[in-house]
């Protein structure tokens, strides 16, 4: 359970609000361990959302609209899988597809240890394919118009 400041409450004059990638990381990473998150947001004394929680809403939502596969149904990733720097693995089981968090957006490719385990790869977002060899995803050197991207791997079985 968070807070998307550092406030259980509506408080005027709070300025710790957390960024939207804060939020997303938080969102992805409590997944990626297995748990699910509780945000708290509260109400003015007129019952609305404070603007700055209203945007992060928005864009948590704008987020989830293309990345929500990688959320729903995920839990952590099976053992052998090991995330490469900077990113977080979540994991549907019951679709075998591993979805590759981009926290830091690399420049030019990812690597690797799990080739030998990949079918297909793309981005979630826009179901764009991504090529990769033994050990690395081949990237656009520009980062995809997206908070935080994600490469959703097909298994083989």
């Amino acid at each position: 359970c968070q807070t998307f400041s550092g406030s259980w409450g509506y408080h005027r004059d709070e300025t710790s609000w957390k960024s939207m990638p804060q939020l997303l990381e938080l969102l992805i990473e409590t997944v990626s361990k297995e748990g699910n998150l509780l945000l708290n947001v509260g109400p003015t004394s007129r019952g609305e959302f404070d603007y700055r929680a209203q945007e992060r809403l928005e864009g948590l939502g704008k987020w989830m609209h293309a990345n929500s596969r990688s959320i729903y149904g995920c839990t952590a990733a099976p053992e052998g899988f090991n995330a490469p720097e900077r990113t977080l693995l979540t994991y549907n089981p019951e679709t075998r597809r591993l979805y590759i968090h981009l926290i830091d957006y690399p420049m030019g490719s990812l690597r690797f240890d799990f080739a030998d385990k990949v079918e297909y790869a793309q981005f979630l977002h826009d179901g764009s394919e991504i090529k990769f060899s033994k050990d690395s995803f081949s990237l656009p050197v520009l980062k995809p118009d997206v908070e935080i991207p994600v490469i959703e791997v097909f298994l083989k079985d």
